[in-house]
Parts: C-alpha cells; structure tokens; sequence
C-alpha cells in the first residue's frame, strides 16, 4: 500500500515551506490536508489560491458551506466533512445548517436549490439540463453563481481526492466531528 507522507516544514519539500506559512496564517497551524499535499508543492499552492478565490465569490458563507458540503457528503470524505464543519462555525455559519449537510436532511429553500445544484453539477459533470439551471435561477441564483459552484467544485474535487488516496488522518482540532456516510 503507498503510503504519503503528512509533511512538517522539518520533511516538506523547500518549495512548500511558504506554503505552510499560509496555512499557519489562515488556520493557526498546518491542517493535515496541507501536511499530505506539500508532498507536491504545485498542488497546494493550486489549493490554496483556488480556496482564496472562492472565499471571495458573491456567494454567502452559508452558500460556500453549502457548496463545500454537498461535494464532500456526496464524496464520502472522511476528513472535509469534520474539516469544513469547523471552518463553517469560523465563518460563523449555524450549526443547523451544518448538521443539515452532514446528515443529508432539508435546508431553507433557497439554499436546497444551491445543494440540489451543486449535487447535480456534480454528478453529471457539468452536464446540467436547461430545466435544472432554470430551478436553480427561478430560486434566486445567478449566472455568476453557477459559475462560483464550478469553482468550488474544482476545489473540493482537489481535496477529497487527495484524502481519499492518502488517507489523511483527521486533525485533532476535527475529531469532534467525524463523519461516516448513512
């Protein structure tokens, strides 16, 4: 079985070192996920300016939990589920609306529009109906909106990917909140 290394600044490649300073900066400490992908200093210098990027779309931080969410309960990932549930109580998102995404069960309407969207975006890789646009419109969403959840979409599918192959062990600080799929 391959194994990856969960990286220090001690054992990471040079190239990663400022890396992990970003991450120190954002989150206090380096996140496991960071410490798996600074095997490859490409892929995370990718992570975290798409991560920037999309902390930055007109989407709320109840919409971009959403987003994450939805991909990461539909990926099965072991370890964005805990993660983004801390990262959504940073950003100051309810704990009915996580615990809405963790277990799969109804949102507020307009944002089960976003998650039916984002889960369709998805699963038909990109191949949406005019008919699942025009929901996802009629709701009150964008053009620009869809545009954001591909966005989030590349960054999740960096992520849970990488977990799923590394088997990245869950952070202390995330432990309270694992998650296993119903």
């Amino acid at each position: 079985m391959t194994e990856f290394a969960v990286h220090t600044p001690e054992t990471a490649p040079e190239d990663t070192l400022p890396l992990f300073e970003n991450s120190k900066k954002a989150f206090g400490r380096i996140p496991n996920l960071h410490a798996v992908m600074g095997t490859s200093p490409s892929l995370l210098e990718a992570y975290q300016r798409v991560h920037g990027l999309f902390m930055k779309t007109s989407l709320s931080a109840d919409e971009q939990t959403v987003v994450w969410q939805t991909i990461n309960v539909e990926h099965e990932c072991h370890y964005c589920v805990p993660a983004h549930t801390v990262v959504a109580q940073m950003m100051g998102v309810s704990d009915d609306i996580s615990n809405a995404l963790r277990d799969n069960t109804p949102l507020p309407e307009k944002l089960e529009a976003l998650r039916t969207f984002t889960r369709q975006m998805l699963l038909q890789r990109g191949q949406v109906s005019e008919e699942d646009i025009s929901i996802f419109l009629d709701a009150g969403y964008t053009s620009q909106n869809i545009l954001e959840v591909i966005l989030g979409l590349s960054q999740k599918v960096m992520s849970n990917y990488v977990n799923h192959v590394a088997k990245t062990p869950v952070d202390d600080a995330f432990k309270k909140f694992e998650w296993t799929p119903a």
